[in-house]
């Protein structure tokens, strides 16, 4: 905590910043830090030395990775400021910071076009009834007026958005803002400050009618200033302050503010409405207590330090925690405080505050803390489905073991990531939400972990099957000294239908094949299906044992085992093999005016296109279901976001397997080849 920090008689609020990749969160957190003189002097994203940059992976990648706290004082309260990965694959650290926040600000692009970026965070907001607003960055380089871009970002919110500014633009600049509520206007100076002006002749008549439109939406919520508007009467400005409070806390409507972070423009205003307008922590506590269990502090981030060692990010909620104390049934091991890259152990944290606490090493994000016990919420943010896979393998032999070891913490540390043996292919597999997500982790798993894996596109797990039947004998005899081996069975094999798998049956008559070799034959005949004549795990066939003969000395289970196999390898190419690929029904979603757009995606890709509806829940956001070759899934993820500036997604489920043929399929076939030989 930097030294201006100060104690005060309110409990720590907390605010969480938010917003997509490229809006300026992060610079936003650094100009309300050196605002509010929790710095002294603000970093550059040039040289990524910025407080909210600190994670080396951060630096490398030029984006937010995972959330960042820090804390300062404005006007003598304590705050704690989230700063939120961006990137759609980073979601759910963010998601998880935002259930902890007394109130969340939302930046945004000031290009409308843009706006449809914000629905994933605004969704998530409204949905958990977490009070938030707008800032819209960069508006000193906007192109749109502030009502185009305020109807763009209507549009995708549920929550009726309320201006609280207009802009002052001179020639092509904005200068400067209308504070709507006090009805006064600012200057922007350089480094400090904004100057109150005389309210310029060329933005009066756009003032009172702006400032009338801001009343009437929160009359909507408040009978008494209702009728004031009714009777033609003049709020106090007292009364439309505490109007607003009221409803933001609510989560009725959503305050946008507007500015330029990187010139700590409108950053000082947007201090003042926080101040004003988020809840305290009581009362955040109070609205999330349908939902979760009574106890001391909740989890919402785990991490493993090189340093510290395992840190579980909680929020004090009903009493101060202590260094020393028993949380969850564990006793703590450390308390510290977070500032960007810091962590400063502390005797004691009070309640609102956002610290860390070592040593609990079974709790995991959500978990409510008594001094007994971890309580699971009743709601908490689950991932979504893992969309993109990579293929794991250590570059040095011998580290698997510490591989499974450094994999288990990543997953636990982030919940969006799962990994695991693929049962098909049995290649270990690591699944995320996305290409940088995933190649984020395996950074860890070196500089966290000491571990160096190879990481390459996972293997489609083909499979194979025949068109017709054939009947065939096996034979295996050997004479060594004493007892030989001898085995001899007639096999007939013929194709099932798609789906309906491996059967095995007997019709022997006559003990030509005595029955206690019956098990030793199946067993040879599925031993054999392992890797059919084009390569791959034959699936969808009958096999029916129906001659043979034995030796009453030489024969053994061994022996009609290894008949059984020989049988099969000499029929299976007599059968007319096919290969078979995996298909995936999936299910895209999209803002509607990329819905075309996906369809093109998916037909490329091989897809059948079953048809598409509106998204349950979404205003303007369709689905598009489809059937899709899973060799061509693996990088869809990566399109659909490039198509849909990154808010586009799709979940899957494998439905069944279908015949390939042609160059894709004798493409599969040597590639496999390759791959064995």
């Amino acid at each position: 905590m930097p030294d201006n920090v100060e104690t005060t008689g309110r409990a720590t609020r907390v605010a969480a910043i938010v917003g997509p990749y490229t809006s300026g969160k992060t610079a936003l957190m650094e100009s309300l830090l050196f605002v509010s003189g929790g710095i002294t002097r603000k970093g550059s994203a040039a040289d990524r030395s910025r407080l909210g940059d600190t994670p080396i992976e951060a630096k490398s990648r030029e984006m937010s990775v995972e959330a960042v706290a820090a804390t300062t004082t404005f006007l003598g309260d304590t705050w704690t400021l989230l700063d939120c990965p961006g990137w759609v694959e980073f979601l759910q650290d963010a998601r998880h910071a935002l259930m902890m926040a007394d109130i969340a600000v939302v930046v945004c692009d000031p290009d409308p076009a843009r706006a449809v970026m914000v629905s994933p965070y605004l969704k998530f907001l409204d949905d958990h009834d977490i009070p938030h607003l707008i800032f819209i960055n960069r508006m000193e380089h906007a192109k749109a007026g502030h009502a185009e871009i305020l109807e763009a970002l209507q549009a995708v919110s549920e929550r009726p958005l309320v201006m609280q500014q207009i802009p002052i633009v001179e020639g092509e600049a904005v200068t400067g803002y209308v504070d709507l509520i006090h009805e006064r206007a600012y200057h922007y100076e350089e480094g400090k400050a904004s100057s109150l002006i005389k309210m310029p002749a060329a933005v009066a008549d756009l003032e009172q009618g702006a400032r009338q439109g801001l009343l009437e939406s929160l009359a909507d919520f408040d009978d008494a200033l209702m009728e004031k508007l009714l009777d033609d009467a003049v709020p106090a400005k007292g009364e439309v302050f505490n109007s607003l409070s009221r409803d933001i806390a609510a989560n009725l409507v959503v305050p946008v503010l507007f500015g330029e972070a990187e010139r700590d423009h409108g950053v000082n205003r947007l201090w003042k409405a926080l101040r004003h307008d988020a809840p305290t922590p009581q009362a955040t506590w109070e609205r999330r207590q349908a939902v979760t269990p009574k106890g001391i502090a909740q989890v919402f981030k785990t991490q493993h330090a090189q340093h510290t060692g395992r840190l579980s990010w909680v929020r004090v909620w009903e009493k101060g925690l202590t260094d020393g104390m028993t949380l969850g049934g564990q006793k703590i091991g450390g308390l510290y405080a977070l500032q960007g890259a810091e962590v400063n152990k502390i005797p004691r944290a009070e309640i609102g505050a956002i610290a860390a606490v070592s040593k609990l090493e079974t709790v995991r994000p959500g978990d409510v803390l008594t001094e007994a016990e971890a309580l699971a919420p009743e709601l908490w943010p689950r991932p979504p489905q893992a969309l993109f896979a990579l293929k794991l393998s250590t570059v040095k032999s011998g580290d698997d073991v510490k591989l499974s070891t450094a994999l288990a913490r990543l997953t636990t540390d982030d919940i969006s990531l799962t990994f695991g043996p693929n049962s098909d292919t049995g290649e270990l597999l690591l699944w995320g939400m996305g290409e940088i997500h995933l190649m984020t982790a395996v950074d860890r798993l070196r500089s966290l972990h000491n571990v160096e894996v190879k990481a390459e596109r996972p293997t489609v797990p083909f499979k194979e099957t025949i068109r017709k039947g054939c009947s065939e004998r096996g034979r295996h005899k050997r004479q060594t000294g004493g007892h030989g081996q001898f085995g001899d069975v007639v096999l007939e094999i013929r194709p099932q239908g798609r789906g309906e798998g491996f059967a095995f049956i007997e019709k022997i008559v006559g003990g030509v094949v005595p029955r206690n070799y019956f098990g030793a034959v199946e067993t040879g005949v599925r031993e054999s299906l392992a890797r059919g004549p084009l390569g791959f795990p034959v699936v969808d066939l009958a096999v029916t044992l129906v001659d043979g003969s034995y030796h009453a000395v030489d024969s053994s289970e061994m022996a009609f085992k290894t008949a059984a196999g020989i049988g099969m390898r000499a029929a299976l190419p007599k059968c007319d093999p096919i290969l078979l690929e995996p298909i995936w029904a999936v299910s895209v979603a999209v803002p509607s005016e990329w819905t075309s757009k996906a369809q093109r995606a998916l037909s490329q890709r091989r897809a059948q296109i079953l048809g598409y509806d509106k998204r349950p829940g979404w205003t303007g956001w369709d689905v598009v279901k489809a059937q899709v070759p899973q060799m061509e899934v693996h990088d869809l993820i990566l399109e659909l976001r490039s198509l849909t500036m990154g808010v586009g997604t799709f979940e899957w489920v494998f439905d069944h397997l279908a015949e390939l043929t042609g160059r894709a399929a004798d493409k599969a076939v040597a590639d496999n080849k390759a791959l064995t030989e």
